[in-house]
């Protein structure tokens, strides 16, 4: 992977933003803002604008097919893509419809990362069982790539109908559209990506993201080992970018801490100290800082990771939209150019 062809993300879970009064946007207004930040991550360089699949109080990236058909119409060439697809719950057969619709209707920019979920509330949302989880989705993959692999598909298995000589429309181009496996630390997950012979997103959001090292490698052998070409492995990470350290430290501090504090409450972990903080931004998988800070950090890692693409993910609970936008605007025209100049000097080992 070459410096030039390192490229800069932005992910988005639709989480509500405020105005400059502070007062919190409604649904519909975060749902067109997301398309006005869409179009600015174009207008400044972003290669890659992403959306997630979440079904909780203050998201609003349910719909994600949707969110990104309105963007494609709004944009020209930025790719657009999903920072996760809960396929476990996801009919494949419809989703390829929705994502070859998509790649038809933005000229070939679609692209998703598939995931077994964090969240799980689309699992009785949609009347699937839990217990099913692994299963679910080892299932509903090979369904999936199959489909976009083969131009007619006879398939069978325990979740769905099955298909006799099904060719769907409208078709994808040949071997589908960019297909990413999610993971957040399982092995398994490594494995999978590496067995399906496809790329790696490793979701880092809290901790040293060196420890990831070995699931890159572990990709690597696996994707050898099943007669495949070295695949990209991409990062996914949270973050602010301001005109300073302070500034981007302060206002992250002030948003970040109250959402991480509830989900400490509802998932048993720890609770968001300023010491872990300040931690997790020098060292760990929190990218805030100033444009230069921040390009270090990301240069880094694609160098202990051989990373060929890391998203930022940058809304989080009611932050400013104005803080939103100067992120956008900041790692496209000062972050992107200097972690490639940085890789110019000392290029990642992909």
């Amino acid at each position: 992977m070459t410096a030039t062809a390192f490229e800069l993300g932005l992910n988005s879970f639709g989480e509500v933003a405020t105005d400059g009064d502070g007062r919190p946007l409604s649904d519909a207004e975060t749902v067109r803002l997301l398309i006005e930040e869409a179009k600015l991550a174009e207008s400044v360089g972003i290669d890659v604008f992403s959306v997630g699949e979440h079904y909780r109080a203050g998201h609003n990236d349910s719909a994600t097919p949707v969110l990104l058909a309105a963007i494609a119409t709004a944009t020209e060439r930025i790719r657009l893509g999903t920072s996760v697809t809960v396929l476990s719950t996801n009919d494949p057969v419809r989703l390829y419809h929705e994502f070859s619709t998509l790649d038809a209707a933005s000229n070939g920019r679609a692209q998703l990362v598939l995931g077994r979920a964090s969240a799980t509330e689309s699992f009785p949302l949609f009347g699937h069982d839990l217990a099913d989880y692994e299963e679910l989705f080892e299932e509903k993959l090979d369904l999936f790539m199959r489909l976009q692999r083969e131009e007619t598909v006879t398939w069978s298995g325990k979740f769905r109908p099955p298909l006799v000589e099904q060719r769907l429309r409208p078709r994808m181009p040949p071997g589908g559209i960019p297909t990413w496996i999610g993971v957040g630390g399982s092995p398994n997950s490594v494995v999978r990506a590496g067995r399906y012979g496809l790329p790696l997103m490793l979701a880092v959001i809290g901790g040293r993201p060196q420890r990831f090292a070995g699931h890159v490698e572990l990709h690597h052998r696996t994707l050898e080992q099943f007669g495949h070409t070295r695949q990209p492995v991409a990062q996914h990470s949270l973050g602010l970018v301001a005109d300073t350290d302070e500034e981007a430290i302060e206002t992250w501090w002030r948003y970040w801490q109250p959402v991480v504090a509830a989900l400490a409450e509802e998932r048993g972990f720890y609770r968001p100290t300023r010491e872990r903080y300040l931690a997790e931004v020098g060292k760990g998988a929190l990218f805030v800082g100033s444009p230069e800070t921040v390009a270090r950090k990301i240069a880094t890692m694609a160098r202990d990771l051989r990373l060929s693409r890391f998203d930022l993910k940058y809304d989080v609970m009611n932050l400013p939209r104005e803080a939103r936008a100067r992120t956008i605007e900041l790692l496209g025209s000062e972050v992107a150019p200097r972690v490639r100049q940085l890789l110019t000097k000392e290029p990642s080992h992909v």
